[in-house]
């Protein structure tokens, strides 16, 4: 029997909110992904640990005694993952740190959250800015470290970066969009489609390196700063898009279903991760920061 980590967060989280949907959304994960880890899981075990239903989930007898469990190991791998960092709990100062829109909304909270309850002789202070504004910033010395989109990264001449975790984009569709139903999908298929594009933090010029590499161009009928607003036009029909996991949502605010589907084609991935200045050595919080943030994803 081999039991991993992952499968275990993936678990506590679907249990604990009823929803397989909800606990990919809480971890930024894809929901087949929180299913896959569910099945794996139960199949290692040789146990039921949820009944689905047409609400979502619930936890069985056994999935109740295994929750209990569960939650133990992992704070047990909390505590282990922290304890090397223990002498560094006593660190002090401040941190200047970067963030980028998209890492700002849809990665930061709950790790800011748990840095500043585990070190809270340290203060961070957040800085969101467009990439190349916090690229300059941190040449120039206004920013200590940030944490962005790595793929994104233009600089790397004065800048160091390090990557922790990429994240796939795929195709979103309506749910009764009548790709949902072809046996592969292509971005030429995309192509013929009406498109919305997202704009901020480059998204748009991200997605026309993969469109230019295969010779297409999508048909843009709406371009947004708002991952909300390419959520509700899509969930509503007005067209279709091609955004990384990361952000997506199965629900728009209207409460209409999204769909994902990969591409036959390879479309990079968004990848975040941190970056900091190469002429000058991290000071002690912002090398704490990097420690925590890497043990933190590494456990996830």
């Amino acid at each position: 029997m081999s039991l991993t980590i992952r499968q275990l967060r993936y678990f506590i989280a679907a249990a604990e909110t009823g929803q397989v949907s909800h606990a990919a959304m809480e971890l930024n994960i894809s929901q087949s992904a929180v299913t896959a880890g569910i099945q794996s899981l139960e199949a290692a075990l040789g146990a039921r640990l949820l009944a689905r239903g047409g609400q979502g989930v619930s936890v069985t007898p056994q999935g109740a005694r295994f929750l209990s469990r569960a939650k133990a190991i992992i704070a047990a791998v909390e505590e282990a993952t922290r304890s090397p960092l223990g002498e560094e709990k006593q660190v002090m100062g401040r941190l200047r740190l970067g963030l980028t829109y998209t890492v700002a909304g849809y990665f930061m909270a709950r790790h800011y959250a748990a840095f500043r309850r585990i070190y809270p002789g340290i203060t961070l202070e957040l800085s969101e800015q467009p990439r190349s504004a916090i690229e300059n910033a941190m040449v120039t010395g206004g920013l200590d470290l940030a944490v962005m989109l790595t793929s994104n990264l233009g600089n790397t001449g004065e800048l160091e970066s390090e990557t922790l975790f990429r994240s796939r984009r795929r195709l979103w569709l309506p749910s009764d969009h009548r790709l949902l139903t072809a046996p592969g999908i292509s971005l030429r298929d995309v192509a013929d489609e009406p498109y919305v594009m997202l704009t901020v933090d480059e998204a748009s010029r991200t997605a026309g390196r993969y469109w230019d590499q295969y010779g297409l161009i999508p048909k843009v009928v709406f371009s947004t700063s708002s991952v909300e607003a390419v959520r509700s036009m899509v969930a509503a029909g007005m067209g279709v898009t091609i955004l990384s996991d990361m952000v997506y949502r199965p629900w728009s605010l209207e409460g209409q279903r999204i769909e994902q589907r990969q591409t036959i084609e390879a479309i990079p991935s968004m990848d975040v991760g941190l970056t900091w200045p190469n002429n000058r050595p991290l000071s002690a919080p912002a090398q704490v920061f990097r420690a925590f943030l890497s043990a933190a994803l590494g456990s996830a």
